[in-house]
């Protein structure tokens, strides 16, 4: 679940046993331990109650199916249980003759090679002067 190695375990050891303490330590890791106990006990609670409301109908679904990160990874990559998967319907739509129509991609080269300075700034053209009407009064 996180993917923890034996090297890191023994390192946050060592580390819980520098910064809290031998003689807490031991508490801590009781109290740990009945925190996840508990919420294990909250998710198998709330699956068989989830289970009970959708009733016998739904009795055969697979939560794990319902995580939307499972449902997409599954319909792109498919796994032959869906009836609606893109990536077979593309497959299964295409014949040999297709695929060989198919142009093939070439990867974009820029033809000059980019230049590394900025371009020279060129100064603002200037304003022509301003016409001299005399005195409006």
């Amino acid at each position: 679940m996180f993917n923890v190695g034996p090297m890191e375990l023994l390192v946050l050891c060592v580390v819980g046993l520098i910064v809290i303490g031998p003689e807490k330590l031991p508490n801590l890791a009781r109290d740990a331990a009945r925190m996840i106990r508990t919420l294990r006990e909250l998710a198998t609670g709330a699956r068989t109650q989830l289970r009970e409301e959708l009733g016998p109908e739904f009795a055969d679904i697979d939560l794990r199916n319902l995580n939307p990160k499972t449902a997409v990874s599954r319909m792109l990559l498919g796994d032959g249980t869906d009836s609606i998967n893109p990536v077979k319907l593309v497959r299964e739509s295409m014949d040999d003759e297709d695929l060989r129509r198919m142009p093939t991609v070439e990867p974009i080269v820029s033809p000059q090679p980019v230049p590394t300075e900025p371009p020279p700034v060129r100064p603002a053209p200037q304003a022509p002067p301003a016409a001299d009407y005399g005195d409006a009064t």
